[in-house]
């Protein structure tokens, strides 16, 4: 098939990519930066192309022929990024994507959404149907793109949406790799008690979740929550990844209150500046959010099911991070 993978460039769209292009697709991606994992994607006969989903006349013609478009770019953990830039990229993004797969006609559309669009989760773990309640800016962008693709499924267009879970593995530069650089250090400090509840979702598991529900045909106009077998504590969470470190880690516990009002306050330090903060609030409500997930619709109707456990796949995380000398 010929195939399209927005945001391809990045951790998730590149492993995407590589599987497609593997399993003998024609690949083309769409991303407006490069990634770690363009000299492998060329070597494996992906077509790149820099540009961004905001360009409508740069996705008809990407998209034209095309059986499949993943649709994973996304404004993502940029503090000092304004609303409209996150609303043009994440919604009218999402817009383009999905007129000019109509246009093109016969092309399926497999959104990727979030599991933050459900915010804190009261009643854990949280099916498909539990609250929408985004807690920042982004999430509430995603939520709203999610409803675009509603609107397009109930005219006709086939598209389904994924709502991943936190996720992490080989090739993760950035969100897991905090906190195996903490651990390796041997030390981790918690604001608050620990006890938010953490649902991790391993990269090759949410790439098997992409590939089945783009062939599954009652899977348009759904939404599933993609998350691995197992959700625990967050202190529990840095247990593991020492146990994957093969590390002891040192442990501290200090309040949540004023470490927020400080995140705070470097936000409105760094607003004027093109420099994102280095400290930030959406960053601290990992230690308090519960995120934990009910994955029962994915694996009943697309199939899936969760190959790779947590502490394989820490391991295998882990591997990579000192491989590559991160650690």
């Amino acid at each position: 098939m010929k195939l399209l993978v927005t945001g391809g460039t990045g951790f998730t769209g590149s492993a995407l990519s590589r599987r497609l292009a593997a399993g003998g697709h024609e690949v083309h991606v769409l991303d407006d930066k490069p990634g770690l994992f363009d000299d492998e994607l060329r070597e494996l006969g992906v077509h790149l192309h820099q540009g961004s989903v905001t360009d409508a006349a740069l996705l008809n013609r990407l998209i034209d022929g095309c059986d499949r478009v993943h649709h994973l770019a996304a404004a993502f953990r940029l503090v000092n990024l304004g609303k409209q830039a996150y609303w043009d990229i994440n919604v009218g993004g999402t817009r383009n994507v999905l007129e000019a797969a109509r246009l093109a006609g016969g092309t399926r559309v497999i959104n990727c959404s979030t599991c933050g669009v459900h915010g804190n989760v009261a009643d854990p773990p949280a099916p498909e149907t539990a609250p929408i309640a985004p807690a920042d800016y982004y999430q509430y962008t995603k939520w709203e793109a999610e409803k675009l693709a509603t609107e397009y499924a109930d005219r006709g267009q086939w598209v389904t949406t994924l709502r991943p879970a936190a996720i992490y593995g080989p090739g993760d530069p950035e969100r897991f790799f905090m906190i195996f650089k903490r651990v390796n250090q041997g030390r981790f400090v918690f604001l608050g008690k620990g006890d938010a509840l953490y649902h991790p979702l391993y990269i090759d598991n949410l790439v098997d979740a992409f590939l089945l529900a783009g062939e599954t045909e009652p899977a348009s106009g759904k939404t599933y929550l993609i998350a691995d077998a197992e959700y625990l504590t967050i202190k529990e969470l840095v247990q593991r990844v020492a146990k994957a470190l093969g590390v002891r880690v040192r442990t501290r516990f200090l309040p949540f209150a004023p470490a927020y009002v400080v995140a705070a306050a470097v936000e409105l330090l760094y607003a004027p500046l093109p420099a994102e903060p280095p400290l930030f609030r959406r960053r601290l409500d990992w230690f308090r959010q519960n995120r934990a997930f009910d994955t029962t619709r994915a694996q009943s109707e697309l199939g899936w099911k969760p190959r790779v456990g947590l502490d394989e796949g820490l391991g295998c995380a882990a591997h990579w991070y000192r491989a590559r000398g991160m650690l």
